[in-house]
């Protein structure tokens, strides 16, 4: 499969003595941690841990209560105004529910990911969905990059749940995101569509060179897929390693017991699909 270049590349994300305070509760307490670009990082712990709100410290939508986000050379705390909304605007989002207009075709879904980058005539003509040829060529270039080609002229409400989230994954592609966060983006499928999902993502980071950063419930998922884990237990950073390095006396310590009760184990999958093919 052809990769596509997204520029810029992601730069390497450090936080370093991160902590967020919520009502004198800890959520995040001196996270210290380096991801590199193009790494594809699952994050796991049980709900409280401080999952979610890592998430949305590198979003910029809370500020930290103490140490510093980079992005590159470039401190977040350091943004405000435009600077922070040029920084949302590239970061992509990936949510259990699909953020898609169901109604609309395939190709239409992903193209409302090239908002951000239109101006002047092509901004306006967009809202009659006339886009120019060279923002269809990208969001075909972004539907070929997750395997859907073919469903392109489709409505959207006539996919599967997880192709649908692999629309969603496109239409973030045609954001020309620096990087690529997940909320829990596999809660809501069956287990074939969450490893579907999941090779897609694990393509992006290793082909594209986009960096995803993903909260998971399932540990198997992570272990699995992940380059690498880290692991949250009440806002503390208590597991940073290979995802081969995940062992259950590890899991033991971040969820404090061996499994979480209600996960069941990822499928396993005797060869990769057609479309994560190079």
């Amino acid at each position: 499969m052809r990769a596509i270049a997204i520029d810029p590349i992601s730069p390497p994300v450090t936080l370093d003595r991160v902590s967020k305070v919520f009502s004198g509760r800890r959520a995040l307490d001196a996270v210290s941690l380096t991801i590199e670009p193009g790494e594809f990082v699952a994050v796991v712990g049980r709900s409280g841990a401080g999952k979610t709100t890592l998430l949305r410290c590198l979003t910029g939508s809370v500020p930290v209560t103490d140490g510093s986000i980079r992005f590159g050379d470039g401190d977040l705390a350091g943004l405000s105004g435009r600077g922070l909304r040029e920084h949302r605007a590239r970061v992509g989002m990936i949510y259990q529910q699909f953020n898609l207009v169901k109604r609309l075709r395939v190709i239409d879904n992903v193209l409302i990911g090239r908002l951000p980058h239109l101006r002047g005539w092509a901004r306006s003509a967009s809202v009659a969905r006339f886009f120019p040829h060279a923002e269809r060529d990208i969001a075909a270039r972004c539907l070929e990059h997750v395997g859907l080609s073919e469903r392109a002229w489709q409505r959207t409400d006539t996919l599967s749940g997880g192709e649908q989230q692999r629309v969603a994954i496109a239409k973030i592609l045609a954001q020309e995101p620096r990087i690529i966060l997940g909320d829990e983006p596999v809660a809501s499928l069956d287990l074939a569509n969450g490893a579907m999902v999941m090779e897609t993502l694990r393509h992006v980071a290793s082909s594209a060179g986009v960096t995803v950063i993903t909260t998971l419930h399932h540990v198997d998922y992570a272990r699995r897929y992940a380059d690498r884990v880290v692991g949250f237990r009440q806002g503390r950073l208590v597991f940073n390693g290979k995802a081969v390095e995940l062992t259950d006396r590890a899991v033991v310590d971040i969820l404090g017991e061996s499994r979480p009760s209600d996960a069941a184990p990822a499928p396993t999958i005797a060869a990769e699909p057609r479309w994560a093919v190079s």
